[in-house]
């Protein structure tokens, strides 16, 4: 309850008061018992309930976020140029204030049935370039311009929620859609369509004194049809990665076979060139070896029956040795246990 309301109440009271007080008064002048006084007392309530109610009505107190229009009979254009600023104002009794919220608000149409304003599905019917069917789920966030608050009121009155924002929009996100291929509104091209339809609809929202705040796309749906080819490629696709993916899989389990191979052909390769380096390690070595032995037996051929004679060494018990001349061979004829003379 405002402040002109309470003070309405209080004249009322004292309307009251004063009526009960007069009856009160011609009641003991019926028994012959006037109240001494009475008439300067129920004047006085008379004039004071008139004046509370008189000043009730000329009182409005405008909230915040609000703007008030004054209807007026004393205008000659009916309403008063400017409206009522938030605060406690005094209009001529007679004056009417239509008041509007300045506050943001939000329209939204949707296809889920109780999120919107509208009762049951409510989104957007709209065709694309190439003739598909889409319905488009969408809010406006949207405020009354407060410095046209009083043209608001004389071109749509409470009528500009259905009469501005849901026709505008409507009309606007049909428009935008059908600029584009169903392709493009539902990837690469989802961000333009929503900053085209914010364009437009800030500038037509201007024009019908309501300031846009913003607009948000909330879904696009397809027709039933429509929605299961697009199941159906989609499978078609996921289907091709793997068929792909298997024989990339494929692929690479070949070239590993073949980069196995080559490693143990290159290992086996490798062994064998080892191997061979060793054996002509080994043979150059032996060749080196036979080469010193030949030298050595050159300068010295009794090095050879050395070497025989130590290699029988083990099974030799006595041995032959004849003054002045070379041992007698073949050592291996001699007998097994022959003993040592000296001429």
């Amino acid at each position: 309850m405002d402040i002109g309301s309470m003070i309405k109440s209080v004249g009322g009271l004292l309307f009251f008061l004063a009526i009960g007080i007069g009856v009160t008064a011609v009641m003991r002048a019926g028994q012959g018992r006037p109240m001494r006084g009475i008439m300067p007392v129920l004047l006085g309530l008379l004039a004071g309930a008139a004046a509370l109610t008189l000043l009730g009505f000329g009182l409005v107190f405008i909230q915040p976020d609000e703007r008030g229009v004054i209807v007026s009979p004393y205008d000659p254009k009916g309403y008063r140029a400017n409206a009522l600023m938030p605060g406690l104002h005094w209009i001529i009794p007679g004056e009417n204030v239509v008041r509007y919220s300045v506050s943001r608000q939000t329209y939204t149409m949707s296809s889920v049935s109780g999120e919107g304003q509208v009762v049951g599905n409510d989104s957007v019917r709209a065709r694309t370039k190439d003739g598909q069917e889409v319905y488009v789920d969408a809010s406006v966030i949207y405020s009354i311009d407060p410095d046209q608050a009083v043209s608001l009121h004389i071109n749509w009155q409470s009528r500009y929620e259905d009469g501005v924002v849901r026709a505008i929009s409507r009309g606007t996100v049909r428009d935008a859609v059908s600029g584009y291929g169903v392709e493009e509104i539902v990837s690469t091209q989802r961000t333009a369509l929503e900053s085209q339809i914010t364009e437009s609809l800030n500038q037509q929202f201007g024009n019908n004194y309501l300031k846009l705040v913003q607009f948000v796309l909330r879904d696009i749906h397809f027709s039933e049809e429509y929605a299961t080819a697009v199941e159906q490629k989609q499978i078609a696709q996921q289907q091709a990665l793997q068929a792909a993916y298997v024989v990339q899989s494929k692929q690479q389990e070949a070239q590993q076979a073949i980069e196995t191979a080559k490693g143990q052909a290159e290992s086996v390769k490798i062994k064998a060139q080892g191997d061979a380096d060793a054996r002509l390690i080994q043979a150059e070595a032996e060749a080196q070896a036979l080469l010193r032995i030949s030298e050595a037996l050159k300068n010295n051929p009794d090095l050879i029956t050395y070497l025989y004679v130590n290699k029988l060494a083990p099974n030799v018990q006595v041995m032959y040795l004849p003054s002045g001349q070379p041992y007698l061979i073949p050592l291996p004829e001699a007998a097994q246990s022959p003993t040592v003379t000296t001429p």
